[in-house]
């Protein structure tokens, strides 16, 4: 909640921003239908606002949806995620304060620790896995000296060692299910492949798939995915409720729902109506009259309270001929646009001004932009840019979260039925 701002206009009936509108929309109809079931239990996978410190208007929205389960009853788990974080690493202010003013109900997991929580239809176990960087464990004695591959394996090696302490606490009689703010090395990226790159490590999914977990709640990728296709466990991310920007324009968004019982889950993708992306690409080049071409390729589409990106290549003795008026007018029904023209140059392609020396261009920013100016690489560029990501991730910083000793109240073991999760 608070990001995709510039997709949005100000809504002068409530004074707020219709992007933020649309994420506090989307999150109401997943809480309405935890309350419809009812649920059991409701698990949040992390990253609710961009950063540690949302203004407090982006908060209040967040904690009123989420105070209908409290009201409901409706135990709920909060994993802190990279954007809750301080950029320092120092923890997940921005959600521990539902932990700090006692919430009833809420459990709030920024650390790698299980909660015992009994629901209306039997305990259930969460270990939950926050999400982990590495700048803590490089500055230790320890990795003097080491590759970053070196330094990589120690840091799954320890997740592992903390993974195996929690299991080993584990009731075997009760159902279990790891819930993580994680990159897993199988995953297909979206939006969080420029936000991430360099602030994480990847982990194996081979940590996940083990009989002692009965489902794999992720969170991290915007996009929804299920990595263990025999379903034994469950690995699932949900994806985010709402599109964040055009790199998310043909993802179908939603939420998970859960039948959970011991050795078992039934899992279902439901998909919510978020806002509509729609990218309107034409090539005038070669047309005599390019503003009808245009105005045509637009009318071909239903742009109807969309966010609309048009982008056209043109030639240089072809600007006299655009009407940007018209275009303008022609787009009125989005719910917002952009329009990106592209001159075509018919000599040597010219330095990409953005990538000039005296800019300071993040790496991943500076490749895609180098690629989208580059048509002949596109049958490349995506395993290019995933290439690129994987060396920058495996370069950079990042803290390691110890795991907690010490577990909430053991409960009785799970005997009434299946749980509900959302």
């Amino acid at each position: 909640m608070g990001s995709g701002f510039s997709h949005g206009k100000l809504n002068p009936e409530t004074g707020l921003n219709t992007r933020l509108e649309d994420f506090v929309n989307t999150l109401s109809k997943c809480i309405d239908q935890a309350l419809a079931e009812p649920v059991d239990l409701v698990l949040f996978g992390g990253d609710a606002f961009p950063d540690a410190t949302p203004p407090p208007y982006v908060q209040e929205k967040f904690a009123s949806q989420f105070r209908r389960l409290v009201d409901a009853q409706i135990p709920t788990v909060l994993l802190v995620g990279n954007h809750d974080q301080h950029s320092q690493g120092q923890g997940g202010a921005s959600l521990c304060i539902y932990r700090t003013l006692g919430v009833p109900g809420f459990v709030v997991g920024d650390r790698i620790t299980t909660h015992r929580i009994q629901t209306r239809n039997g305990a259930v176990q969460i270990i939950t896995v926050p999400w982990l960087t590495r700048s803590t464990l490089l500055a230790r004695p320890e990795t003097e000296g080491l590759s970053l591959a070196e330094v990589n394996d120690i840091l799954i090696e320890r997740l592992r060692t903390a993974l195996e302490g929690e299991i080993r606490r584990l009731d075997p009689e009760v159902p279990t299910v790891l819930l993580g703010h994680l990159m897993i090395d199988t995953a297909n990226l979206g939006a969080e492949r420029l936000l991430a790159v360099g602030k994480g490590f990847t982990m194996p999914l081979s940590l996940l798939t083990r009989p002692c977990f009965d489902y794999v709640a992720l969170g991290h990728v915007h996009r929804h995915q299920n990595l263990n296709k025999s379903n034994d466990p469950p690995v699932i991310y949900p994806g985010s409720i709402e599109r964040v920007d055009f790199g998310e324009e043909k993802e179908e968004k939603g939420y998970i729902k859960v039948s959970l019982e011991r050795g078992k889950a039934d899992w279902e993708f439901c998909p919510l109506p978020a806002r509509v992306f729609r990218t309107i690409k034409v090539d005038v080049t070669e047309e005599r009259d390019p503003q009808e071409k245009l105005i045509k390729a637009i009318a071909k589409h239903n742009i109807e309270e969309a966010v609309v990106r048009l982008i056209y290549q043109l030639r240089s003795e072809q600007i006299d001929q655009i009407d940007s008026a018209a275009i303008h007018r022609a787009l009125n029904q989005a719910h917002s646009y952009t329009i990106q023209p592209e001159l075509v140059s018919q000599l040597a392609r010219p330095r990409l001004p953005e990538l000039g020396a005296s800019s300071a261009t993040d790496p991943m920013e500076a490749l895609t932009t180098y690629l989208n100016n580059r048509p002949d690489l596109k049958d490349i560029s995506a395993p290019m840019l995933e290439a690129a990501h994987r060396l920058l991730a495996a370069d950079t910083e990042p803290i390691w979260l110890d795991a907690a000793s010490k577990t909430d109240q053991q409960p009785a073991a799970n005997t009434q039925g299946q749980l509900r999760l959302l």
